[in-house]
């Protein structure tokens, strides 16, 4: 490329000097001492010389010679100081007051006679007006002054011109239009005429931003009349653009140090020849660079400002990249500063690396986000630190500051709900997640409803040993009175657990532990055809595997979860019966649009070894609610004892399937369900209870308030006709 077909930008600077006499006005003649005036064609006539009126105009010039002698001597060193001025003589007394010629002000020309003069102003003899008198209310300009009567400029608006440069262009124009931003209204035309100018450089930038660079736009402004005549008339404001030339890239040049792999800048930089410069891509091409480069063991690089040199002969542009790439390092060791939230030694339980792996900024998110589930940290960062030491493999030992600022360790939770047949239902919980260091944690939990009630303490060890490991100790009492039973038990009970956080989801959890509970039941006796009372002591070995590829864990809106829950349970009432409890679930969402998921799921249980009469009724398997079939009552699906009350079953099956609809932070779910409990140990299909209705959703950051409205469809005698569940969370 040679110069002339670049293009290039002067600024010229001009100096313009002028002379003025004092004479007059008019053209000035210089001439050098000692010559003729200037004679010929061109010489000024006598009578275009401007006249003086100055007496001395005719004394002679002095000569350069004896002009320069008369001059002091200059000293050679410029740092000299300067020479003391010679004293004025003083007046005499003698010298009359009267000013000489040579006194007589530049302005005063012969003839000239000052005026005389008169007296003085009565009114500058008076003395000022204080200050505290002034009124400083500031003065009403003519642009503050609004007349209510003016009439308002109502305007019309187009574009020509946007369109030839892409469909989406013309409408991120109108998002920025001043014209647009005015809604049609304007106090004057002049300021309709201003707010065309700004959407002309708009425009223009906007096409510039595509790679449009000899882009123009113009704006003109016209009067369209009202067909009404007692109406004024309006105004149209046309902007005009012409995105000219398409300039694309005519070479890419990156400029860094070698890398392993070799050229991995380049191939990190998604730009090839021939693309639009367009400033989007050319932004997110850079970005890249800065995001994956981190990645593949280079912690530290900063990509510089880019250069393009236009060639508008072409038209194209070369592109040049200089990128500092830093030391290829690998992660070292941990350090810490600030509030010691935690030590060393428990800290070093969250990297899932190991020192001298090549460094990747994921890992380093990881780690963070892990410290920042603990809830412990006010704020909390992890950020590189060079070291200067190298590995064996050429790569430098990067460090890990984790920088450590203390939380809150207590809070408070709860959740409240309603739902007919369950009643009104209460929870609160206290904890204070760092008593027992480090992250040992305390709950209190406390349940009140209108049909339940309990109280539970657990201890609970985070990060147990290892990541991700929970350790729980839980003790509790509780009262359940509802038509199935009446219950009264405590328990205590003992799990490990690999679990999901509302800041890391994990693919696969689970939660394997122990069991004791004694509880004093109500039972219906076929054999006496009466209720009795029980006391069952059971011992269980609880277990769950979930696998979750769903995107949330509140409110999922693709994926699916898988859940087996297994429990080897020994029931103690006399005798020992021993059996095994099982229960499956899947659930899928599917989202059709934006605004719209369906959501369907299927559950499956059983309980073998054991009959029902011999089982505790708060074992058993029951049917219908708000996170089961709704439309019927909490636990009134299934067989039922001679006094109309739910006696519950060895197996469950059920079915549910949802619409899910968003606008905004609300929501509406049409939706059906389906389900039984049988008194057999399999469940079946054939007297399936079908419930349907509509629900309500307002979404917050915490999670979805749940409000559905069932009937059932299918109801036996004593089923109710609607039915109200309102909740915290989706239905599943």
């Amino acid at each position: 490329m040679t110069a002339s077909n670049s293009r290039h930008y002067w600024l010229a600077l001009a100096l313009v000097a002028s002379t003025t006499g004092f004479a007059g006005v008019g053209s000035a003649q210089l001439v050098k001492p000692g010559t003729a005036p200037a004679k010929g064609p061109d010489a000024p006539k006598p009578s275009d010389q401007p006249r003086s009126n100055d007496p001395r105009s005719d004394a002679p010039i002095v000569p350069d010679a004896e002009f320069e002698s008369a001059l002091p001597p200059l000293s050679a060193d410029l740092n000299a100081p300067l020479e003391a001025m010679a004293p004025l003589p003083a007046p005499s007394a003698q010298t009359p007051a009267t000013p000489s010629a040579a006194t007589t002000p530049a302005t005063t020309l012969a003839g000239d006679v000052l005026p005389p003069t008169g007296p003085s102003d009565p009114q500058l003899a008076q003395p000022l007006t204080p200050l505290s008198s002034f009124d400083t209310t500031p003065l009403q300009t003519a642009a503050d002054i609004k007349d209510k009567d003016a009439p308002e400029i109502r305007y019309e608006t187009a574009t020509k011109g946007l369109d030839k440069a892409g469909d989406g262009l013309e409408g991120e124009y109108k998002a920025l239009s001043a014209l647009a931003e005015g809604k049609g209204k304007a106090a004057n035309a002049t300021q309709v005429a201003a707010r065309a100018r700004e959407d002309e450089a708009l425009a223009v930038r906007l096409l510039k931003s595509l790679g449009y660079y000899d882009a123009t736009a113009i704006s003109t402004i016209e009067t369209i009349p009202d067909a009404d005549k007692t109406k004024p008339a309006r105004l149209k404001a046309t902007v005009s653009a012409q995105p000219g030339r398409l300039y694309s890239l005519s070479s890419i040049t990156v400029k860094a140090d070698a890398t392993t792999p070799p050229d991995l800048v380049r191939t990190q930089l998604p730009l090839k020849v021939g693309d639009p410069i367009e400033a989007a891509r050319i932004q997110g091409a850079e970005a890249n660079v800065s995001l994956t480069l981190p990645q593949q063991g280079y912690p530290f690089v900063k990509v510089g400002e880019r250069d393009i040199l236009l060639d508008d002969q072409t038209p194209t542009g070369a592109y040049t990249l200089p990128v500092d790439t830093g030391p290829r390092s690998s992660f070292g060791q941990l350090r810490t500063e600030g509030d010691p939230v935690f030590n060393l030694e428990h800290l070093n339980l969250f990297p899932r690396f190991k020192s001298g792996e090549l460094y990747d900024n994921r890992m380093t998110d990881d780690l963070r986000d892990a410290l920042v589930a603990t809830s412990l940290f006010s704020t909390v960062s992890v950020e590189p630190v060079r070291t200067g030491m190298i590995n064996p493999d050429g790569t430098e030992q990067v460090d890990l500051l984790v920088r450590q600022s203390e939380g809150k360790p207590r809070s408070l939770g709860g959740n409240v709900g309603f739902s007919t047949g369950q009643g009104f239902r209460a929870e609160g919980t206290w904890q204070h997640r760092n008593l027992f260091p480090y992250e040992g944690a305390l709950i209190g939990s406390v349940i009140a409803g209108t049909q339940e009630q309990g109280l539970s303490g657990t201890f609970r060890r985070a990060n147990a040993g290892k990541r991700d490991k929970t350790f729980s100790l839980t003790a509790g009492a509780n009262h359940s009175n509802y038509d199935a039973y009446d219950a009264f038990t405590t328990s205590v009970g003992v799990r490990w657990s690999y679990d999901s956080t509302p800041i890391w989801q994990k693919p696969l959890t689970y939660y394997y532990g122990g069991e004791l509970v004694g509880t004093n039941e109500s039972v219906y006796d076929f054999g006496r055809g009466e209720n009795v009372r029980r006391t069952y002591g059971i011992v269980a070995l609880p277990g769950q595997v979930k696998f979750d590829r769903s995107d949330s864990l509140l409110n999922p809106t693709k994926g699916y979860r898988l859940t087996l829950n297994l429990s080897p349970e020994t029931s103690v009432q006399g005798s020992v019966k021993p059996y095994i409890r099982t229960m499956i679930e899947g659930t899928f969402y599917y989202p059709v649009s934006s605004s719209i998921v369906i959501a369907g799921r299927a559950k499956a249980g059983s309980i073998q070894g054991v009959s029902r009469d011999d089982l505790a009724p708060s074992r058993r398997y029951y049917g219908g609610g708000g996170g089961s079939v709704r439309g019927y009552g909490y636990q009134r699906l299934g067989p039922f004892d001679p006094n109309g009350d739910p006696v519950g079953g060895r197996s469950l099956n059920e079915f549910a399937l949802e619409a899910r609809y968003r606008f905004g932070d609300f929501g509406i779910v049409p939706f059906i369900d389906a389900g039984n409990s049988y008194e057999s140990s399999t469940p079946n299909l054939s007297s399936l209870r079908y419930g349907a209705g509509i629900g309500g959703r307002f979404y917050t950051s915490f999670g979805p308030m749940r409000f559905d409205v069932a009937t059932p469809l299918n109801p036996r005698e004593g089923d109710g006709k609607i039915a109200l569940y309102i909740s915290i969370g989706q239905a599943f």
